[in-house]
């Protein structure tokens, strides 16, 4: 049986939803978390920033039961409490979403919300019941939601309502969002933001929020704590806080938080693509019928919301799927990952651990990935210069600032902002003449987006030609030169960036603005200082 969700705690202990005393959490050679104290209050949005291995993932894991702690104590509702696994956690009234969806594609949006606490009459599951119950939590949260959808047929905005219904179907009264806006547009943001804030925490409800999205923090949280190193920095209220303070907080040291980046001067051709139809899925087209350019010294993004054909695109362009239609390097045709980069372009992929490393090999071999048959790292007969690949290790480790500074440290042991380090460092070690570059910041926390939005100008300005293709909008608006939209398989419109906003790239994202069909080429304008992406 599923209990009904209370607009307010019932029968309060105390003004704090949750307090952490002292947590501590060791790993072998490892300490997660430092003797860490929070409080969230009751009705507040409580959010948690740090860059990544800063300790926050373990702590919510602690709270949520699916790690145990090595030594502290946690309290709910002024009462403390042990958990041993999740269901602990959810029985006392908190609930987790995490930042990768948990959804059975092929079920309906109540059969996924009763998963695990099905409502039974007899024998068998009361499913009038359960639709019933999961109708009523969507009236009263205001969630746009047919409980007899299935979720395959859902956009991603919509699939994480049902995750939080999930929560609130089983009592949820503290509800964890971890990186809860990465695939969202920006209007499918600020309805999650307005349910947060004006109807589940105005309830009486907490929420904790965890983030790298600076202004996202800003804008729907009350406090704000900052862990560095697994140690709590501290705890300040959002009013009078600035992402600078924010900044500085979670690295430790003053942070660039603007991409400095002078007018383009575009020059010829280095990538055309036309008419790219890329197969996909229950006989539609992943991509149909893109055509685009990219110049040498100008950098054009590509955004729209992930699904919609984009990852195909870039497989298509870096030679690692088939396509039909025509894409030229500087003038010439290359067909296969390998072909493709030696007629010059360079690769950084959207899953660096699936594309972009192999994390049981060590930072020098990963160094050299596609030229570890290519002098100066293979000499005459064919044998690895083991000399030369080290010093290659220690050299970009150095200039990329890659930590720790280890050439035989596996690639599975780096945070995701220095493993990102590492494929940068790699592609633009090849001189490249195009790059393309697919969700280069995910996951990546504040200093290393400073690094690597400011290798990607570098290189615009060096003369590469700089394909981004972004689930973040920010970061496309700041970055680029020219603003290219997907929206199922096409290009939903072309803007220059200096008149791009928010508003209108969201209408495109969502298929609701723009002109569909290929994009027509237009200069690149000149470009000032862009506010980076607050992550």
């Amino acid at each position: 049986m599923t209990q009904a969700v209370p607009s307010a705690p019932a029968q309060r202990r105390s003004d704090n939803a949750i307090e952490l005393r002292g947590i501590t959490k060791r790993f072998p050679l490892v300490l997660a978390n430092d003797n860490i104290s929070m409080t969230v209050k009751w009705g507040s949005v409580h959010a948690l920033c740090g860059e990544n291995g800063a300790g926050k993932s373990t702590l919510m894991k602690i709270l949520y039961g699916m790690q145990p702690p090595t030594s502290g104590e946690i309290l709910v509702d002024g009462q403390g409490v042990t958990l041993h696994d999740p269901k602990d956690a959810i029985a006392l009234g908190i609930g987790m979403v995490h930042q990768h969806f948990m959804l059975v594609e092929p079920l309906t949006v109540t059969e996924n919300v009763i998963l695990g606490s099905e409502p039974t009459q007899g024998a068998s599951i009361d499913f009038g019941k359960a639709r019933r119950r999961v109708q009523e939590l969507i009236t009263q949260f205001g969630f746009d939601l047919n409980p007899d959808a299935k979720i395959e047929d859902l956009a991603l905005g919509l699939q994480q309502k049902v995750e939080i219904l999930k929560t609130l179907y089983r009592g949820a009264r503290i509800l964890i969002l971890d990186e809860p806006t990465a695939v969202l547009t920006p209007s499918e943001t600020d309805e999650l933001f307005d349910f947060l804030k004006n109807n589940y925490a105005k309830s009486g409800n907490s929420v904790i929020f965890i983030s790298h999205k600076l202004h996202e923090v800003l804008h729907i949280s009350d406090e704000i704590s900052v862990i560095r190193d697994g140690k709590m920095i501290g705890t300040i209220p959002t009013e009078g806080a600035t992402t600078e303070t924010l900044a500085r907080m979670m690295v430790g040291r003053e942070v660039v938080l603007r991409v400095h980046k002078g007018e383009a001067h575009p020059e010829g051709v280095a990538l055309d693509v036309k008419g790219v139809t890329v197969a996909g899925t229950h006989g539609k087209p992943a991509v149909q019928d893109v055509s685009f350019q990219v110049r040498a010294g100008e950098i054009v993004g590509i955004a729209g919301v992930e699904g919609n054909g984009q990852s195909e695109l870039v497989e298509a362009i870096t030679g690692l799927h088939p396509y039909s239609g025509q894409i030229s390097y500087l003038g010439q045709q290359a067909h296969g990952a390998k072909a493709v980069g030696l007629a010059g372009v360079s690769h950084v992929p959207e899953d660096r651990n699936e594309r972009g490393l192999v994390l049981d090999m060590t930072t020098a071999e990963n160094f050299i990935l596609g030229e570890q048959d290519r002098t100066p790292f293979s000499g005459t007969l064919g044998f690895l210069d083991l000399a030369k690949i080290e010093a290659n290790a220690r050299e970009l480790s150095e200039t990329f600032d890659v930590r720790p500074r280890s050439a035989s440290l596996r690639a599975g042991s780096y945070s995701g902002g220095n493993a990102q380090k590492i494929i940068v460092a790699r592609e633009m070690r090849k001189d490249p003449k195009i790059l393309v570059a697919s969700q280069p910041t995910r996951g990546v926390d504040i200093g290393a987006i400073e690094f690597i939005h400011g290798q990607i100008v570098k290189a615009r300005d060096a003369g590469l030609a700089v394909l981004l293709i972004s689930a973040d909008l920010g970061e496309v608006m700041n970055l680029a030169d020219r603003i290219l939209v997907m929206y199922e398989g096409q290009i939903a419109g072309e803007v220059l960036a200096r008149d791009a906003t928010e508003t209108q790239l969201g209408l495109m994202m969502t298929g609701s603005g723009g002109m569909s069909g290929s994009a027509t080429v237009r200069p690149a304008a000149p470009d000032g200082e862009h506010p980076a992406r607050l992550e």
